[in-house]
């Protein structure tokens, strides 16, 4: 694997650093940069990297904010220059890897939801010597894709954890919720559920627009009253199920995947079933981190396999005990 050391000369190191100037989308998921104060003990003296770190997070999607933040403990800690850069759209994802490519940052970590939109930019960052990490899925792509490391969970496998904890809990008719269609990790979400309970249906939504949300999944609920589960596959769009529970007067239950604090409470309170973990924070850290462990070292992670965050399943026995680390942003 190449590595590319362009330090910009040592009196880059004088400097403070602007940021990377990459244009079209700015960064998403509802809060603003900060300076980290996650990251423990001194900053590495190693030569200063520039990192751009570019997802397909929608506006407001708490997840993303989490993961975010874990790539910035790992950006103070390592002594990186991190942007980070987000977009739905996958051709506008790979016009921001482009554009990162342009400016000649030292590492790029991407997410691949939608792997084939962005594999020609990826190309690119490959043979300009750029090291590539994934987060948040593809982990059955990421080395045909230029990456080095991916980190993350198996989709699948996510979900067939969740067919399986509702089968055993005599769950007979779930509606698993799409909120983007086309997105390659939720589709395997919702397929691991049906391989489980063959009676799964998939219903679509606009997951940008809450509003739409809720209209779609009542008015499903009002006309499907044999329906005894519904699954939201992101923490927003769970709890806004809750209220397409409520006004459809249903009876059908409530199970998630990903994690927020309000998720947590609700978990604790017994208002929703349980949700599946994959520890976002970690994707962010370590996807960042990995880069680093590349330059300073060549050291990779996960012996040429996928590195797993999850799945884990949150439900009322350990909810109490993952709830502050959720308070605190870090699950």
């Amino acid at each position: 694997m190449s590595r590319k050391f362009s330090w910009r000369t040592a009196s880059a190191a004088l400097l403070l650093i602007p940021a990377l100037g990459l244009t079209a989308c700015s960064s998403q998921g509802g809060r603003a940069p900060e300076p980290d104060a996650s990251a423990q003990g001194a900053v590495a003296d190693t030569p200063r990297l520039k990192v751009a770190m570019i997802t397909h997070a929608p506006a407001g999607d708490t997840f993303w904010d989490i993961v975010r933040k874990g790539a910035e403990a790992a950006a103070a800690k390592d002594n990186i220059d991190l942007q980070y850069l987000s977009d739905p759209e996958g051709g506008n994802q790979a016009q921001l890897i482009e554009q990162a490519v342009d400016q000649g940052v030292d590492g790029i970590a991407v997410t691949l939801a939608k792997p084939d939109a962005v594999a020609g930019a990826l190309a690119k960052a490959k043979a300009a010597g750029i090291p590539i990490t994934s987060l948040n899925g593809g982990e059955d792509r990421y080395r045909e894709l230029g990456a080095f490391a991916n980190f993350g969970s198996n989709e699948r496998a996510a979900g067939e954890a969740v067919g399986q904890k509702l089968l055993d809990e005599n769950y007979k008719k779930p509606i698993c919720v799409i909120q983007v269609q086309g997105h390659v990790g939720l589709e395997a979400r919702c397929a691991g559920v049906k391989s489980k309970i063959p009676a799964t249906e998939v219903l679509y939504v606009q997951g940008t627009d809450m509003t739409q949300v809720q209209s779609t999944t009542t008015a499903k609920l009002q006309t499907s009253k044999d329906v005894d589960v519904i699954i939201g596959l992101g923490a927003p769009i769970s709890l806004t199920l809750l209220k397409s529970v409520a006004e459809a007067n249903s009876s059908a239950k409530v199970a998630s995947f990903d994690m927020n604090a309000e998720m947590a409470q609700k978990i604790v309170d017994g208002e929703i079933l349980f949700t599946v973990d994959q520890q976002p924070w970690l994707q962010g850290y370590e996807s960042v981190d990995a880069i680093w462990l590349d330059s300073v070292g060549g050291f990779a992670l996960g012996g040429g396999q996928p590195v797993p965050t999850g799945p884990s399943i949150v439900d009322k026995d350990n909810a109490k005990a993952v709830l502050k680390f959720a308070e605190e942003g870090l699950r």
